[in-house]
């Protein structure tokens, strides 16, 4: 399905699409009164904008010096091409050490390797352990959001999955109690857990550190009580230098949820005692993205959600409707740089309003991005007939200023029936109201404006 058709299915449901929008913004809102409190921010943007372009001028070098400090304070570190890679590198180690039962906390590149279905087909049991994912999870469907997983989700249905699974009382809906339910839920799991996986923020090629930022702790209990702790990263998170945190820390809380800083900003320099880490370091797909200088600053992306938030596309259609892991204007470039065919669509649920590369903490240009991928789904077939058709109209159209005025006048009687018949299921807006157009067309009143002058 394109994306058009699953925000269709969204959008059925008003209220939902209200609701959603509205939580959704409301983030944006605290987002910008965070901001504003920081009297350095657009000096904080662009030195967070540069030192992710520094860092990706010389990605490599920066790896091979995050392996050799990362190794020299114990852990070790595998290298994975793809997603399949990557997950047999994570079973491996969890074979090694006998391990059946894992909790994991936030990490959308396990998410983005389909990490869970692969180990569970294995005989592992793997227990998210962020609130938002184990919600979910708990629903057998992917994330919505960088940040919010079950941001599409209301609290009453909330209670109902919890009375379900977690022998939660019937009717249940006030957070308080439905925080608590699941509080103790995970802590079981911690308890059990045979190891953790967790993702990773920021990797600092200085010292071989790992950042972990959450604001639930979860990472912390999943990685202090197992004795095996594994950190599955995308290449592009290496920073250069420890001092580089506080720019991207001051920037992150604040863009992500509006906090001025995270509650849980942890810090792994190797195993602890006793215990065991390994570092993953994933490419899939981003070296191809590297290469593309007009593509490659997407990888400077610190999964904030900023973009999400501020979409008036994403907030109408919610996340599923862009049918990968990592939704919304960001989504959207990644999906489509790795798989134009896959994911033609996306490049094109895009009102190019720039609101998301405003907001972005280190400024990526995504609509700039977006254009150019429709001109990779162009160049591959792979859109729409019905767009094809239109946009070869418009430019024929556009070339000839007389026909486009004859075009226009016809236009002006019959467009409003064609809009809603025909025009607006070919263009993916069949749900959309059209506006009432003008009593004369623009013409016509610079015509009767030179008369009556």
């Amino acid at each position: 399905m394109s994306h058009p058709e699953r925000a269709r299915e969204f959008a059925r449901d008003p209220e939902r699409v209200a609701w959603h929008d509205r939580a959704v913004w409301s983030v944006r809102t605290r987002r910008d009164a965070a901001a504003a409190g920081v009297p350095d921010w657009e000096a904080l943007r662009e030195t967070a904008a540069r030192i992710r372009a520094h860092t990706l001028s010389r990605l490599p070098d920066y790896l091979e010096q995050l392996e050799d400090r990362a190794s020299l304070v114990g852990a070790t570190v595998h290298w994975a091409a793809d997603a399949v890679e990557h997950n047999e590198i994570v079973h491996g180690i969890l074979a090694d050490h006998g391990v059946t039962r894992v909790v994991k906390s936030k990490s959308m590149l396990t998410e983005e390797c389909e990490l869970n279905p692969y180990l569970e087909t294995n005989g592992i049991e793997v227990v998210d352990t962020d609130l938002g994912e184990r919600i979910v999870q708990l629903r057998d469907e992917p994330p919505s959001h960088i940040v919010m997983p079950a941001i599409h989700l209301r609290r009453e249905e909330v209670g109902e999955l919890f009375h379900q699974h977690l022998d939660a009382p019937a009717g249940l809906s006030e957070p308080e109690p439905l925080v608590e339910i699941a509080r103790a839920h995970l802590r079981a799991q911690f308890l059990e857990a045979q190891a953790g996986i967790t993702g990773v923020n920021f990797a600092v090629a200085e010292s071989g550190g790992l950042v972990v930022v959450t604001n639930e702790g979860n990472a912390d209990l999943g990685t202090a009580l197992p004795p095996l702790h594994i950190a599955c990263m995308g290449v592009e998170k290496v920073i250069p230098r420890t001092r580089d945190l506080g720019v991207f820390l001051r920037l992150l809380a604040r863009s992500a949820t509006g906090q001025p800083i995270s509650s849980y900003t942890s810090h792994f320099h190797g195993p602890r005692p006793g215990g065991a880490l390994h570092l993953v370091l994933v490419d899939n797909g981003r070296s191809r993205l590297l290469r593309r200088e007009s593509l490659r600053s997407s990888l400077a992306c610190i999964r904030c959600g900023a973009c999400l938030n501020t979409c008036p596309v994403y907030r109408r259609s919610g996340g599923h409707s862009y049918e990968t892991p990592v939704a919304g204007p960001i989504g959207s470039v990644l999906a489509a740089a790795r798989d134009i065919e896959a994911h033609a669509s996306l490049p094109s649920a895009c009102t190019l309003c720039g609101s998301c590369a405003a907001v972005c903490p280190v400024k990526i240009e995504l609509p700039n991005m977006l254009r150019t991928l429709r001109v990779d789904a162009v160049a591959a077939g792979a859109i729409e007939p019905g767009m094809r058709w239109a946009a070869r109209l418009g430019s024929q159209l556009l070339r000839r200023p007389r026909v486009l005025a004859l075009a226009v006048g016809l236009g002006r009687r019959w467009l409003p029936r064609l809009a809603r018949r025909w025009l607006g299921d070919a263009a993916g807006a069949g749900d959309r109201e059209f506006p009432e157009l003008a009593g004369r067309s623009f013409r016509e009143q610079w015509r009767a404006r030179d008369a009556e002058q």
